[in-house]
């Protein structure tokens, strides 16, 4: 296997429905755009622990109305041998008899999830025993899913945290006796066994308080040719505005909440466009290389599309290699982006073909195609609440009392006293830690290395040694003899090491709400105060 450049591989398409954003790459810049501001998110620290139909009207201390709860869910742990790679189906049976609807999805993960993409179907669809099955065994499809029931949420690729809030009064329905259901990609790039555990939080509001009921959207350039030792850009307009209208009888009127790329490890650009009408070519999302965070981006207030024609998107990429590059997975790539909007109809555009390159731009190959488009109705199950359920108390699908009561556990300082796990060497913390953790998210790979440190360098003890710190701190990145002086050691020690002002800075690895696994970090700390031998 590559470890160089990780693949997203298993990630596929999906006709009206979603994919999910990106892998590898340099460090990603986003660009909000004027129209728009970006969502604050909810860091929610409590579940729901409730019996079966369970409807409640007031909050803890019985003063007002309750219009919202978390129910929290573990998939429990799956366990890795050294360099597996697998793509099991995962399960949970809501068992909620009413309607329910969401507000924001967290999903959170100790590692090794390359991807996944979540849905919500009726209970008898691929049905099964809930927890980690093979996809095969109950002809699980992703395409399936998507037709029987909706698109719930979608992780951006290596992400080890992630939310989906949509603004208030916007949701997710999920009808009665339905099911959360995902595909995933595993994939432990350690030399030693993982178990990583997978947990969902589902932010649920009461129905009085639903406005819209969010429906999934996806844009698609499949036509992709991307040259060797080249950078290409590709750009696909996609013009549904008439489309639209047939498929509800009404002029394009839609509102775009959310907005969520995917492309693969050589990825370095995504940007996204209003096509036609008098806000013609107005930026409403930019991206620009990968760093492991999530990548989905929340409109509030939403982009209003009325008198547009549709979106304009474009996805770049680096092609490094000294091979061309096309649609799929493995060593391929993608350009996909899943949407959520305020709209009577789901949308599926694609550039599948006729794609054309239109000229060169600072060295850039730019290619340009038009999409094909289809569109159907919402499904009747995505209705607005009834009278009934807006004059009801909140309804609560029941959850296991033995789930957990957190989206995460907090993250705890590593001891100085941890126990090593395995050999104290330079050569198992590059296998153990640098592998799965830093370079596998490409944030530290030797293509473009975030500040410059390459995890994969071919002196590493050389590059650990000599490299000038980029960060607000007179410590050295490795002090031989010394953790306690080495911003190495301290960034994946502390949950909020410090600089030199005493400013908290983001531990590592990025994006992890918890640090790594203690016998780890002690191998790390052992090996410095070894002298961080070149071993």
């Amino acid at each position: 296997m590559d470890t160089q450049a990780p693949k997203c591989i298993g990630c596929f398409a999906l006709a009206l429905a979603a994919s999910l954003p990106a892998c590898g790459g340099q460090t990603a810049a986003i660009t909000e755009p004027s129209t728009s501001s970006e969502a604050s998110t909810t860091d929610a620290t409590g579940g729901s622990e409730t019996d079966a139909e369970t409807e409640t009207d007031t909050d803890t201390d019985g003063s007002m109305p309750l219009d919202q709860a978390s129910v929290i869910h573990s998939f429990g742990e799956y366990a890795l041998e050294a360099h597996e790679e697998v793509q099991p189906c995962v399960q949970w049976t809501l068992h909620n008899e009413k309607p329910i609807y969401i507000n924001t999805v967290t999903l959170a993960n100790d590692g090794a999830f390359h991807h996944s993409n979540w849905f919500v179907i009726p209970e008898d669809t691929f049905p099964g025993e809930d927890g980690y099955y093979k996809c095969s065994d109950r002809n699980f499809t992703e395409l399936g899913a998507a037709l029987a029931g909706s698109v719930l949420f979608a992780q951006s690729t290596q992400s080890k945290f992630e939310q989906q809030p949509l603004p208030e009064g916007v949701v997710i329905k999920v009808p009665p006796r339905h099911k959360v259901v995902s595909s995933t990609h595993m994939l432990n790039l350690s030399s030693a066994p993982f178990a990583t555990e997978l947990r969902m939080t589902l932010d649920i509001i009461h129905p009085r308080t639903v406005e819209v009921i969010a429906a999934a959207f996806r844009l698609t350039y499949s036509d992709l040719d991307i040259p060797a030792q080249s950078e290409s850009r590709f750009t696909g307009e996609c013009a549904f505005d008439l489309h639209y209208e047939s498929a509800t009888g009404q002029p394009l009127d839609i509102k775009l909440y959310y907005a969520l790329p995917h492309y693969h490890y050589l990825g370095n650009h995504f940007s996204l466009e209003i096509l036609g009408g008098p806000q013609d070519g107005t930026s409403l999302f930019q991206i620009d290389g990968f760093n492991a965070d999530a990548n989905g981006y929340v409109f509030d207030p939403p982009i209003d599309l009325t008198g547009a024609n549709g979106l304009r998107f474009t996805c770049g990429y680096n092609n490094w290699t000294n091979s061309n590059v096309g649609w799929g997975i493995d060593d391929q790539e993608m350009c996909v982006m899943l949407g959520l909007m305020d709209g009577d109809a789901l949308l599926d555009a694609n550039v599948s073909s006729d794609s054309q390159v239109v000229g060169v731009e600072q060295g850039v190959v730019m290619n340009e195609g038009p999409c094909t488009i289809l569109a159907a109705p919402k499904s009747p199950s995505q209705g607005p609440p009834t009278p009934e359920e807006i004059e009801a108390p909140l309804y609560v699908p029941p959850s296991d009392p033995g789930e957990p009561t957190v989206p995460v556990d907090p993250c705890i300082d590593i001891d100085p006293a941890a126990a090593v796990e395995g050999p104290a060497t330079l050569s198992s913390i590059h296998e153990t830690i640098f592998v799965p953790n830093c370079t596998f998210s490409s944030c530290h790979g030797s293509q473009a290395p975030v500040a410059g440190l390459d995890l994969d360098a071919t002196d590493l003890h050389g590059s650990l040694l000599s490299h000038p710190v980029q960060a607000n701190t007179d410590l050295s990145l490795v002090d031989p003899g010394s953790p306690e002086t080495s911003w190495l050691y301290q960034l994946i020690a502390q949950c909020d090491p410090l600089d030199r002002d005493g400013v908290s800075v983001r531990h590592m690895p990025l994006n992890s709400p918890r640090l790594l696994d203690p016998g780890l970090v002690a191998k790390v700390r052992q090996w410095i105060e070894d002298g961080a031998p070149n071993n």
